[in-house]
């Protein structure tokens, strides 16, 4: 079951991390993440996973990468959005080298339909934000200007998983892999495979092979590109454009301007020689899943930046894991090191309140008001989730409370506002709706439980990564799409059940009986399980 093509491409990616001046180590961490993240529904991808990644096989290594690179899904990795906001040049081979391992891990495993899509959306994601299209965050509209030539290129990555998904159909689909009465699942049977024999063997039984031939000598490896000249930073300007662009958050967008008013006022007073007051300027951001909180965050980061509140204007977003360790001691330097590169830019704490009730949480909280109040000169800090916990977090730590001041609430998006949203992401990522496909997105939103679980955004876009999967599964056996074919989803795409189906009835052996033991004390064997099914 191994595949190669990760390995390889997280080698690719971390080539394009040192062409870009930027860590290679912490690129190929990212890589594994989103990898993780994108295959995880699939059967068997954790040990295709840590085989690629040079790890003992771990289910439990596998399970913490996804569920740390689950939001490179919707986002931009820390490495794609640092490139992208000091306009490097790299920014997008090293999003195009991302996308790939995107690409590569949709194959772990036994592919499925959600893998694939879930691997077409973390690439155009990555893709879109090297290039700052806000069709790469939650509140998005289309492309724009120039952009649109580099966004198309979206169609030719969904074609390379098409071709790899087609050269693993055989492998997919080969019923003997999950039927236990096939032909060679018994020893001593017929067709029956020597001892460690690949399954993939038994698919070309009894024809020739070809003789194994040596490995060409490597090529020498070409000298490194000189780098283009750094483009200058976003303007204060184009930020807020930016940010009025999003699709909603009609309160967030005027919080966020009364406070860019006030740091512009403060900095002009600081150079007319007057007094500055000392206003507190870390945030709490709170409302429900998939409101556009951490794409605010990354605008907030930028705009402080441009009014010189911040000298680098990065995000890092961290959650608990990040900053607790294992042991207590640990967790202050832990902390300390996250708050390290964050310096100069916005420290982004999803879910905060998960530091409350435990001594090493305590740490990490006390860690964070000592280094807060170190960095006060270049650092903001903002906190973020639901409401009624936010509140009870600051309100039991005396030195939080007496630093976050301003609190935005995020509303729920409208169903018209989740329409726009769905529609700009099916632009930012190169597909057209065909007929029918916005009725079927509002039945779809109908069935919704509109309460604090609801995903909002999150709910479009896996509404997308769903359709996409299910596209590339309906063209699975068209050997040249037409453009038009590559580019249109259709109502039954957008459908909730994407999982392919496969008729047992038809298969060879289908409706026999697992033997009886004669004993009668043995247990009977369970039936075969369908794939991207769970036992």
């Amino acid at each position: 079951m191994t595949n190669p093509d990760l390995a390889t491409s997280l080698d690719d990616l971390a080539a394009a991390a040192r062409a870009a001046g930027v860590n290679d180590a912490a690129a190929r961490i990212e890589g594994e993440q989103l990898a993780a993240a994108v295959s995880e529904s699939a059967v068997g991808s954790f040990v295709d996973w840590c085989v690629a990644t040079g790890r003992a096989i771990s289910a439990s290594e596998f399970m913490e990468a996804a569920l740390r690179g689950r939001k490179f899904r919707a986002s931009a990795t820390p490495l794609v959005a640092q490139l992208h906001n000091v306009r490097s040049a790299h920014a997008v081979p090293y999003a195009k080298a991302l996308a790939e391992v995107a690409t590569a891990a949709a194959l772990l495993g036994t592919p499925t339909p959600q893998s694939t899509g879930a691997a077409q959306g973390a690439a155009s994601v990555q893709l879109s934000a090297a290039q700052g299209l806000t069709a790469g965050g939650p509140g998005l509209t289309g492309p724009r200007g120039d952009d649109t030539e580099f966004v198309r290129q979206a169609p030719q990555i969904l074609s390379s998983v098409l071709g790899r998904m087609h050269d693993n159909q055989a492998r997919m689909l080969d019923l003997r892999q999950l039927d236990p009465f096939g032909p060679g699942a018994i020893a001593g049977l017929g067709n029956t495979p020597a001892a460690g024999e690949p399954v993939e063997s038994r698919l070309t039984a009894g024809e020739p092979q070809p003789p194994v031939q040596a490995a060409p000598p490597a090529e020498p490896a070409e000298p490194a590109e000189v780098p283009e000249p750094e483009e200058p930073q976003k303007s204060l300007d184009e930020l807020l454009a930016e940010l009025d662009g999003l699709v909603g958050l009609g309160r967030v967008k005027a919080e966020i301007h009364r406070q860019t008013a006030v740091l512009k006022v403060d900095a002009m007073r600081a150079k007319a020689g007057l007094k500055s007051p000392t206003i507190t300027r870390h945030l709490v951001f709170v409302g429900n899943p998939g409101t556009g909180k951490t794409t605010v965050a990354r605008l907030v980061a930028g705009i402080y930046r441009a009014v010189g509140l911040l000298s680098k204007g990065q995000l890092v977003e961290v959650d608990r894991s990040e900053l607790v360790a294992g042991y207590l001691g640990q967790t202050a330097i832990k902390t300390a090191e996250v708050v390290a590169k964050a310096e100069g830019g916005v420290l982004f704490i999803d879910e905060a309140y998960s530091l409350n009730g435990d001594q090493y949480g305590e740490e990490a909280i006390n860690t964070l008001v000592k280094e807060m109040e170190d960095k006060r000169n270049d650092l903001v800090v903002i906190v973020a989730g639901y409401p009624l916990p936010m509140s009870v977090f600051i309100a039991q730590n005396p030195g939080l409370a007496s630093r976050f001041r301003t609190t935005i609430g995020f509303d729920d998006y409208t169903d018209a506002e989740l329409e726009q949203i769905f529609t700009g992401m099916v632009a930012g990522a190169d597909y057209d709706l065909g007929e029918g496909c916005l009725q079927t997105f509002r039945a779809l939103l109908a069935q919704q439980t509109r309460d604090e679980t609801f995903g909002n955004g999150r709910f479009a876009r896996n509404v997308l990564e769903a359709a996409i999967g299910k596209h590339a599964w309906r063209l699975r056996d068209v050997t040249d799409p037409s453009l038009d074919q590559l580019r249109t989803l259709l109502p039954d795409d957008l459908q909730a059940d994407a999982v392919p189906v496969v008729d047992w009835t038809g298969a060879p052996g289908a409706g026999l009986e697992p033997p009886s033991d004669p004993v009668g004390n043995a247990p009977a064997v369970a039936p075969p399980v369908q794939p991207g099914s769970t036992a």
